[in-house]
């Protein structure tokens, strides 16, 4: 998922239909779990303003000023506590990537439902 230094979120949200055709719908949840790692803060287990900010350069999102930071956390904290548990990031990537949702709903339940299993 990693992008190119001053790539906009544009072209990195459209990276996601294609690593879904390449990966399939299990390879695709594995590497967004991945990125979840990534982007967590070790002791809370969910990924936060500060440890986005910190760990945002793995993932070539260097270039993302603080509100933007701010506003990926606030869009996909459906549960309020300022932060972004696991199924919460993975929502929030399918929600950036419009053609992929369009396309993938239903495997997507499938392949979260058999990782969250695991």
């Amino acid at each position: 998922m990693a992008g190119e230094k001053g790539k906009s979120s544009d072209e990195f949200q459209d990276m996601l239909p294609v690593m879904a055709a390449k990966l399939g719908g299990e390879g695709l949840i594995r590497e967004l779990c991945n990125g979840f790692r990534l982007l967590m803060d070790r002791d809370k287990g969910v990924i936060t303003f500060e440890s986005l900010k910190k760990n945002s350069t793995l993932l070539g999102l260097q270039d993302l000023r603080d509100d933007e930071l701010e506003g990926m956390i606030r869009e996909g904290d459906t549960g309020g506590d300022g932060a972004l548990d696991q199924m919460e990031f993975c929502v929030l990537m399918f929600r950036l990537s419009p053609d992929l949702m369009q396309e993938s709903e239903a495997w997507l339940e499938h392949a979260l439902q058999q990782e969250l299993r695991r």
